[in-house]
């Protein structure tokens, strides 16, 4: 293992509440003069790859300013300081969906994007139980059930477009929970 490059200062900068950038200057080699680099830093978040007792699999759409529009995606949401990712999934499934969760499996944490971003993404696949006949979801929330094949069309058409939500459905399959030939079926 080498000592370069080296993080030689290390700056935050507070943009809200969920947001900040961090500077970092990199020396790459010794010597060199450092290089500046911004990352956003964020807490961690959560995906939740869910199947309800009928098979089918949530999805929510809400409105994204980031991308100027309605997105489909699978339940997600921060992780609260102090907060189990595990716990996380649960809570938001609940809010989100108004489906609990009966058993919780863990698909791993990865990077979302090394080049820019410091957090994880905790991806989570969950038995669901019958949705609450009282439960409401999340102001601003749709929510959609949907079959891996009615899915698929959905990615294929453009209207589920989170990379980072796609990935989770295809750990979800790796990991044997879902059946990615399924989603294939479709064209």
């Amino acid at each position: 293992m080498t000592d370069w490059p080296q993080i030689k200062s290390r700056r935050t900068i507070d943009i809200s509440p969920w947001m900040k950038v961090i500077e970092r200057a990199v020396e790459f080699t010794p010597g060199a003069t450092p290089e500046l680099y911004h990352a956003v830093g964020q807490q961690d978040y959560i995906a939740i790859v869910a199947r309800t007792p009928d098979g089918t699999i949530p999805i929510v759409r809400q409105y994204r300013p980031a991308v100027e529009r309605f997105t489909w995606e699978l339940p997600a949401g921060l992780v609260d300081p102090g907060e189990a990712a595990a716990e996380t999934c649960r809570r938001e499934l609940m809010e989100e969906t108004g489906f609990p969760a009966l058993a919780v499996h863990d698909l791993g944490s990865f990077a979302p994007c090394t080049a820019r971003l410091s957090n994880q993404v905790h991806s989570f696949f969950v038995e669901c139980g019958p949705r609450a006949g009282d439960a409401t979801v999340e102001a601003g929330i749709e929510v959609k059930l949907v079959t891996p094949a009615e899915l698929a069309g959905l990615i294929r058409s453009g209207a589920f477009t989170l990379q980072l939500h796609i990935g989770a459905l295809m750990l979800a399959g790796m990991r044997g929970h879902l059946d990615l030939a399924a989603f294939s079926t479709v064209r």
